[in-house]
């Protein structure tokens, strides 16, 4: 009786858990994991800024958008760069071809007036009449370069300038007032609109 006694007292000891042992330690003592005994419950404020909280969206790369737009707008560029050089180079072979257009058709007129003329010389023995032909058609042809900008140098009796006289010799100087001036005339000079476009040649005085 006495054992039996002993081993029901040890198994209602070993059925009872012990009053100082925690809840981690209870738990491992019966196999299992801690349980949480709290429940975390938002609240409104929680609640509203998740609500109202704006979503983010991926933006494109501003970076690479800016150097898209500034790639195309040089290629524009370009583009209306070597369209516009293409252009004023071939204004400019038009114009160097045909610049002397104005004058050549300003000098036809002249041109048929010496054909008359050699016409006339063929049939006729009247001198005069042909020095006279030929004076009106010089000074048409005169008229008509001076109209376009021609203007002759006047370079006897003036002080020799090398900008505007080529010296061709020099002489003596039939007076003191004419050293190093010219004191005669061989090829005329020409100015185009101020521009001298042949220098005079001419004979010093020494």
């Amino acid at each position: 009786m006495e054992n039996k006694d002993t081993l029901d007292e040890q198994a209602s000891t070993n059925t009872q858990q012990p009053d100082n042992l925690t809840t981690d330690e209870a738990v491992t003592v019966n196999g299992g994991e801690p349980e949480d005994t709290m429940e975390t419950v938002p609240t409104e404020e929680v609640v509203a800024e998740i609500e109202t909280a704006p979503t983010e969206t991926p933006e494109p790369d501003k970076a690479s958008r800016e150097v898209a737009e500034l790639k195309d707008k040089y290629l524009r560029l370009y583009a209306d760069f070597e369209n516009y050089r293409r252009r004023t180079a071939k204004e400019k072979l038009d114009l160097i071809s045909n610049a002397n257009e104005s004058l050549l058709q300003a000098l036809i007129p002249v041109v048929d007036d010496f054909e008359r003329a050699t016409q006339s010389i063929e049939n006729t023995n009247d001198v005069a009449a042909l020095k006279e032909g030929v004076s009106l058609i010089y000074n048409k042809l005169f008229k008509t370069l001076e109209s376009k900008g021609l203007k002759p140098m006047v370079a006897k009796g003036e002080p020799f300038n090398a900008d505007l006289h080529e010296s061709v010799t020099q002489f003596p100087a039939p007076s003191d007032d004419l050293k190093g001036k010219v004191i005669d005339e061989i090829e005329k000079g020409y100015y185009l609109n101020d521009k001298v476009v042949r220098f005079a040649k001419v004979i010093v005085g020494s």
